[in-house]
């Protein structure tokens, strides 16, 4: 299985919080990890944010950065191309999402149709973004059926 991990889900890899755990196990059961370029933003401001706050310290901050830029060579990523961010606009505006939230499940769906051999799951904790990847999984999934309902009556 290809895990693609949002925000969200790739930052419990670096911070014990809520859903951690169940990020490892996902991650365990990962042939390959994918992400948005936008991640990695997203990520170190997640954690300069903690260090403001201190819930990091200093010392924690800079482990942990350094712990992401190990890793980062690892992920697949996935670019923001034409196709990704004008696929972004259409999910945003149809399931009010955020920005990079948008970008995230055009990401995830840019590998499903880039078809790597392995089914791709999504991973994220933000309720929003969980709901739009199922109704548009839902949606696809129903585009599928027509098709091949149609390719069965030629």
């Amino acid at each position: 299985m290809i895990l693609y991990l949002d925000t969200s889900s790739l930052i419990k890899l670096y911070i014990e919080e809520p859903g951690t755990p169940e990020v490892y196990l996902q991650l365990a059961a990962a042939s390959l990890v994918c992400t948005s370029v936008v991640a990695y933003a997203e990520a170190r401001s997640a954690l300069a944010r903690l260090c403001r706050e201190g819930s990091l310290s200093p010392e924690e901050h800079a482990r942990t950065k350094a712990d992401l830029d190990q890793d980062w060579q690892h992920y697949l990523m996935v670019d923001v191309t034409v196709e990704v961010w004008r696929a972004a606009g259409d999910l945003a505006e149809a399931h009010a999402l955020r920005g990079f939230d948008s970008i995230h499940l055009a990401s995830f769906f840019h590998l499903i149709r880039t078809d790597l051999g392995e089914p791709v799951q999504f991973s994220s904790f933000d309720d929003r973004l969980r709901q739009a990847s199922r109704r548009e999984i839902e949606a696809m999934l129903m585009r599928e059926d027509v098709e091949w309902g149609l390719r069965g009556a030629s």
